[in-house]
C-alpha cells in the first residue's frame, strides 16, 4: 500500500495528475485495501483488518453450557444466588435453567472421557470468567449477601458507574456479578 501511495504522490508532484485525481486515487486505494484496524497508544493494532461486514448481528444469548463436578450442587448454587429458574432437570446428569430474560444455561456433570472440547478434543482455550448483571443493585447489600454465603467477594469497580464483585462457584469458576443490565449498561 505504501508503494502505491508513494507512486501517486510522485505522479502528482511531477504534474502527471491533478489534486482531484490524487484524492480520488487515494480514496480508491484506501477502499481497496479494506478497513484499517484501530490504533492504540502503543502503536498499530495487531488485530487483522475485518474481512468484510458481519453477515448477521448477535441479538440473544441462547445458552451457556457448564461442565461441573456435581450438577445438583451447581444448579442449587445458581438458583439460590442468581435467581435462575429450573426449566428442565433430567434427574441424572443435567439441568437447564432460565437466566432471567437473556437466555439459558445447561449445567451438566462432566462426560466420561471428555477432555474439554467434547469428542476427545484437547482443551485449546479457556473462558476466564462470566459476568452477569443483576437487579436491583445495591453495592453494600450485594456484598453483604455474598459474604453471608461465605463467597469472599472481590470488588471490581472499573469504569464510571460500573460496580461488580467476583466470587468462586462450587467448581472454582470466577463468577462476576455486576450492576450492568439491559437498562443500565456502561457506554449506552
Amino acid at each position: 500500500m505504501e508503494a502505491i501511495i508513494n507512486g501517486l504522490l510522485n505522479d502528482f508532484e511531477k504534474g502527471k495528475m491533478t489534486r482531484r485525481q490524487l484524492i480520488q486515487s487515494l480514496t480508491l486505494a484506501a477502499a481497496a485495501a479494506g478497513p484499517v484496524a484501530t490504533v492504540n497508544a502503543q502503536g498499530a493494532s495487531t488485530i487483522p483488518p475485518a474481512a468484510g461486514p458481519a453477515p448477521f448481528k448477535t441479538v440473544w444469548l441462547d445458552h451457556i453450557s457448564y461442565a461441573v463436578t456435581d450438577y445438583r450442587k451447581s444448579t442449587a448454587f445458581y438458583r439460590d444466588l442468581m435467581g435462575w429458574e429450573i426449566k428442565n432437570d433430567d434427574g441424572k446428569q443435567q439441568c437447564t435453567m432460565k437466566i432471567g430474560d437473556i437466555g439459558e444455561i445447561i449445567v451438566r456433570n462432566k462426560r466420561e472421557g471428555a477432555t474439554g472440547g467434547g469428542q476427545g478434543a484437547p482443551v485449546t482455550s479457556v473462558i476466564n470468567h462470566v459476568s452477569f448483571g443483576i437487579a436491583p443493585w445495591d453495592t453494600d447489600k450485594v456484598k453483604a449477601e455474598l459474604e453471608k454465603r461465605g463467597l469472599n467477594p472481590r470488588p471490581d469497580m472499573v469504569g464510571q458507574g460500573f460496580k461488580s464483585f467476583h466470587v468462586k462457584d462450587p467448581d472454582g469458576w470466577d463468577l462476576q456479578i455486576s450492576n450492568q443490565t439491559k437498562e443500565h449498561h456502561e457506554g449506552s
